[in-house]
């Protein structure tokens, strides 16, 4: 080292006291070596000796002696009339941890919440392969029950006159009718095919819950609350149904993922996304909306943890997703009428589980353990509490006002009692909730997997008499299917039908004959249901001049007293009685098919004057 060059770095400013640092506590420069504090580190850059080293030499500061025997820089420069001094013990730097990465757990977020994008993918595709299975097993095989019949009548409709029946009735299933109008003109309208966007929406809810679980507690009980979900009989149901209950059981547990992660880990993005997620609730079914009580709960725990902008993004987000739910729900309001019938009692509300879950062997012990989940669910207690009770108790409470009160419409809150039924169940191998949450020997951790796999094999076991409750021909609905059959088998041309009783009949069976272009006329309608913007046909007020031209009619009857023409008008009825007699009658299950002739004496009265109204045409 040359002596006209400066001293080294030594760890301080000589003074009258001795060295100090100024820079003491500050990290080092990667690459470069290190400034020691004052304790005898120093500064090594690549391929130099390091200084305040006594491998290496150090400059000595006032007052000290060095070791001679410590140099191997010979070159070190001494100030003039200073004896070198001894090197101070070297002192290991203090090892700086780095920051962990944006993505890692938090401190509240468990441990096993990390894994990257393959574990995300196979925590939402494993219940969601096996519910689809579940769902797809004899997709087509039942019939079509009334409710379902409606569905396929309005996405059949052309938009004009599927915009004449939303002015009076359904308004509140625009959104849905129109997905399955446009999906109808893609994939037919078979069972099988317009059960399909329902088998999916169903099936996508079950990985949806594994990956709310998965954020919410751990990866265990995101799987286990998912493929719970998937082997039960609720969505082997509402997946197979022609009814947006699947959509709106997929559209909560989406929002409230996306709520999730945005309390987690906030941006912009997935605000955004939030918000889009509101009115997707609404559309999909109104009573969906009740588990924005929950969402406000999150919100409300989470200012009060400190966050101070999370109620400001919630509120923009509400009001924004609002708007586009809001015109919908007035204009629905004129028309809850159609629903008036259902006013439940005290039994209804004590037989809520059993059709909530499909079956009293589910739901006993989904309810029992989530009752105990909620012990164990720390601050995410009472959001959940709110999912599962405010809904249920809000639409009994008003149910005279909004009869909302069905098993159906509140299918949205079953995910939420399993999901607590599996935080129960995995409890037992170590934390859900907290920081320590998923974490612990590989041998607990294992025995987690083994409750997990146990659980949904018992859940499983439990379902299978309701699932396969649930393949059958819904309780209470006519053999349409068999009559049309029938009918195909023993029709003539010119043959007419007519119908009797309270179970939509004419739309039923105009599914059932839809492929049958020689099918018989519809004598007795004399106003189209597209002609009324309705679900339900206009009845001839001639009865008589409307089957003049009648010779043979097919009566499908499906009144509960057994009396085949009680259940029409009874002017009908006169006519059809006097001027038709009973060829054969055959019974199918809550269904009578009545085969009827003119008689001679009938034929041979030509005075009626004839009327073509039963020319008008038919929806098929």
């Amino acid at each position: 080292m040359s002596v006209n060059a400066s001293p080294p770095y030594g760890g301080g400013y000589p003074d009258a006291q001795g060295g100090h640092d100024p820079y003491a506590g500050q990290g080092s420069y990667a690459g470069q070596g290190a400034y020691a504090d004052g304790q005898g580190g120093g500064y090594a850059g690549p391929g130099q000796g390091t200084y305040a080293d006594p491998a290496q030499g150090t400059y000595a500061a006032p007052g000290q002696y060095a070791d001679p025997g410590q140099y191997t820089d010979q070159g070190a420069y001494t100030a003039p009339g200073q004896q070198q001094a001894r090197a101070a013990e070297p002192v290991a730097p203090v090892p700086v941890d780095p920051e962990p990465p944006a993505d890692e757990p938090g401190e509240d977020e468990p441990e096993d919440a990390k894994g990257g994008r393959l574990a995300t993918a196979v925590t939402f595709l494993l219940p969601t392969a096996l519910a689809f299975a579940m769902i797809w097993r004899g997709i087509g095989d039942r019939q079509l029950w009334r409710d379902e019949h409606a569905t396929w009548w309005a996405a059949s409709l052309s938009f004009h006159d599927l915009s004449l029946l939303i002015r009076s009735i359904d308004v509140v299933f625009t959104p849905y009718y129109v997905l399955m109008h446009m999906w109808l003109a893609v994939a037919g309208d078979s069972p099988t095919a317009m059960r399909i966007p329902g088998a999916v929406a169903m099936a996508a809810s079950a990985g949806l819950l594994a990956l709310l679980g998965r954020r919410l507690f751990t990866t265990q009980a995101g799987i286990l609350a998912g493929l719970a979900v998937a082997v039960m009989p609720f969505t082997t149901r509402y997946g197979q149904e022609i009814r947006p209950y699947a959509f709106a059981v997929a559209a909560v547990l989406l929002s409230t993922l996306l709520l999730a992660r945005a309390l987690d880990k906030p941006s912009f993005k997935v605000w955004v996304a939030y918000t889009l997620s509101v009115p997707l609730i609404g559309w999909s079914h109104l009573a969906s909306m009740a588990v924005l009580g929950a969402h406000l709960v999150m919100i409300v725990i989470a200012r009060r943890s400190g966050d101070k902008i999370v109620g400001w993004a919630y509120a923009a987000a509400f009001t924004l997703g609002m708007c586009f739910v809001v015109p919908m729900a007035v204009s629905g309001s004129g028309q809850s009428g159609q629903i008036a019938w259902n006013n439940p009692g005290i039994d209804d509300l004590m037989d809520f589980p059993m059709n909530l879950f499909g079956s009293w062997a589910v739901a006993v012990p989904v309810m029992a353990l989530g009752t105990v989940g909620l012990f164990f669910a720390g601050r995410l207690a009472l959001p959940l509490a709110a999912w599962i009770v405010l809904p249920p108790l809000v639409t009994y409470v008003t149910a005279a006002q909004l009869h909302l009160f069905l098993p159906r419409y509140l299918q949205f809150t079953a995910p939420a009692w399993v999901l607590l039924a599996a935080v129960a169940v995995v409890r037992i191998a170590g934390p859900v909730a907290g920081a320590k949450a998923g974490t612990g020997a590989a041998a607990r951790r294992g025995f987690g997997w083994v409750l997990v796999a146990a659980t949904v094999a018992g859940i499983a076991f439990q379902s299978l008499p309701g699932i396969r409750e649930t393949r059958q021909n819904a309780l209470g609905e006519p053999d349409f299917r068999g009559a049309a059959q029938l009918i195909e088998a023993g029709q003539k041309k010119g043959d007419g039908i007519v119908f009797s009783g309270v179970q939509t009949e004419r739309r039923a069976m105009d599914y059932e004959l839809r492929d049958d272009a020689g099918r018989p006329k519809d004598w007795l309608m004399y106003r189209t249901p597209q002609e009324r913007g309705s679900f339900d046909a206009a009845e001839c007020p001639h009865p008589a001049k409307c089957l003049a031209k009648a010779d043979r009619l097919w009566l499908v009857s499906t009144t509960l007293d057994g009396k085949p023409f009680s259940g029409m008008p009874k002017t009908s009825a006169t006519v059809i009685q006097r001027s038709f007699k009973v060829v054969k009658t055959k019974k199918l299950k809550y269904l009578q098919l009545v085969l009827l002739e003119r008689t001679r004496a009938a034929t041979d009265d030509s005075s009626e004057e004839k009327d073509d109204a039963a020319k008008r045409k038919v929806h098929t």
